[in-house]
């Protein structure tokens, strides 16, 4: 587990999180033309967990969401 900083508002942030969870986090930000920092703040705005436990929550529910468009 890693710890990483954005800023959010102006504002200087950091989660921590597994490998697996930030590359799977790029990657969302990337399919979405929004920087990481920019997905993260969305997130953040509507979270009601942790920040980190609302990115991995994201993550999975992408995810899935892809997997489903898949099939």
């Amino acid at each position: 587990m890693k710890k990483h900083s954005v800023v959010i508002a102006g504002h200087a942030t950091s989660f921590s999180l597994e490998d697996a969870f930030w590359e799977a986090l790029k990657a969302c930000a990337q399919r979405q033309n929004l920087s990481v920092s920019a997905l993260v703040a969305h997130i953040d705005a509507q979270r009601t967990e942790s920040l980190s436990s609302a990115l991995r929550v994201y993550v999975l529910n992408d995810a899935q969401r892809f997997q489903k468009h898949k099939a």
